[in-house]
């Protein structure tokens, strides 16, 4: 009886390990499925994710441009562009209408600091008239909040230390600068500032800065750094200068900050040209610094080299520039632009609108030109004429409010 049951249990273990091997193998095989098809939804998700970034780089800023003409509530533009051009004859003709009872201030855009001439020559052309210009110095590379706050005191400064309300007219990322100062600032400048005139600025935001800097697109953490670096290191800059002319920035701060309804207020925008001509242009000489750079010091100094930054001059074919990025807007989106700015972007809710017949890009009415055409009208006389009218808008709107009051 033991030897049968010793048996028994012999040939149960003999029974168990079969049993045991396929256990271990049905296991074996569990683990082999899940690691398979862990590692088919990795591929998955590493595709959905690739997928999804080629899609958002080729869709791009399509559904963005022009987003203020299709938002529900923004006020309706006036055409002002007939106006304009009568005004335009009548200074070259001659006749000057600019009052000399504001002051006028220039403000200029991203990257003026690195352009030794922004402004000038329309600086000197109002002075030469006997008017009150000036050239708001401040950091064009700084944040549109920044900025905000450094022009609603130099705002200040200017009518305490004048007595006179002060006209803006404010270029590219400029003319951004200054709609935030009033909208953010209004209660404290709406006595001492008299109207507004935004030259190609994007108002609404900018497709290239999108482009740049848009989450979620191929290669975007690389081209932040290569942009942190060129702005941040190269230029001394901050890169929320370039961010705050995105189409998420400029949405989320329009609806939290609304410009004030009664102010005068005109857009300028362009169309650059986009000639094989106009591709060989070079136009104006800026300034780069180098940091942190060996140079070689050819002085009597004892000094053989300097660890430091330098100024150097850099040319910059601009007109080239803003017509290959006119073109490249043209045929990715079918869009006109000055280059840089989208026409339907740079058209604020409310403003007279002025669309000139003329192929400017977003360079020309800031720089003058070292070939005057003595037969078509300059930068200068371009800025005249936009403040001319408004300070005809200011002047219509408060005739309105007196009739308004009576």
């Amino acid at each position: 009886m033991y030897i049968s049951k010793r048996k028994y249990l012999r040939s149960l273990q003999q029974l168990m390990l079969p049993l045991s091997s396929l256990r271990f193998a049905w296991r074996l095989s569990l683990l082999s499925w899940k690691q398979f098809f862990s590692y088919l939804r990795c591929i998955q998700v590493q595709v959905q994710s690739i997928t999804s970034r080629v899609c958002t780089t080729l869709r791009g800023s399509s559904d963005d441009i022009g987003w203020l003409q299709c938002t529900p509530g923004m006020a309706s533009v006036e055409d002002g562009t007939a106006r304009f051009l009568e005004l335009l004859a009548g200074i070259r003709n001659g006749e000057h209408k600019l009052p000399n009872s504001f002051v006028y201030l220039l403000i200029p855009g991203l990257f003026s600091n690195h352009g030794p001439l922004y402004f000038v020559g329309a600086k000197r052309f109002f002075s030469k008239m006997g008017l009150a210009c000036h050239i708001a110095k401040i950091h064009s590379e700084a944040s549109v909040e920044h900025n905000a706050w450094e022009l609603k005191q130099y705002i200040e400064e200017l009518y305490w230390g004048s007595g006179k309300r002060v006209m803006l007219l404010g270029h590219s990322k400029g003319g951004v600068d200054a709609a935030a100062a009033l909208s953010v600032y209004w209660s404290d400048l709406k006595d001492k500032v008299a109207g507004l005139a935004l030259v190609q600025s994007p108002y609404g935001g900018s497709p290239l800065a999108s482009d740049i800097l848009r989450e979620g697109q191929i290669a975007d953490k690389e081209t932040r750094k290569i942009m942190e670096f060129l702005i941040c290191k190269l230029i001394k800059g901050d890169i929320r200068a370039l961010e705050d002319l995105t189409y998420e920035k400029r949405k989320e701060f329009i609806m939290k900050h609304k410009l004030p309804e009664n102010i005068p207020l005109i857009s300028f925008h362009s169309e650059a040209s986009i000639a094989p001509g106009v591709l060989a242009t070079m136009t104006h000489i800026a300034h780069a610094e180098l940091p942190w750079l060996p140079f070689p010091n050819f002085s009597n100094e004892e000094s053989d080299n300097v660890q430091a930054g330098r100024q150097v001059p850099v040319v910059i074919p601009s007109s080239a520039a803003m017509a290959v990025c006119a073109l490249h807007l043209q045929l990715r989106y079918g869009e006109k632009s000055d280059g840089l700015v989208t026409c339907r972007d740079a058209e604020v809710p409310g403003s007279v609108v002025v669309r000139p017949d003329k192929k400017l890009d977003h360079a020309w009415m800031v720089y003058s030109s070292r070939k005057k055409n003595p037969s078509e009208p300059d930068s200068c006389e371009m800025c005249e004429a936009l403040l001319t009218l408004l300070v005809e808008l200011g002047k219509m709107k408060q005739e309105a409010r007196e009739n308004s009051n009576d």
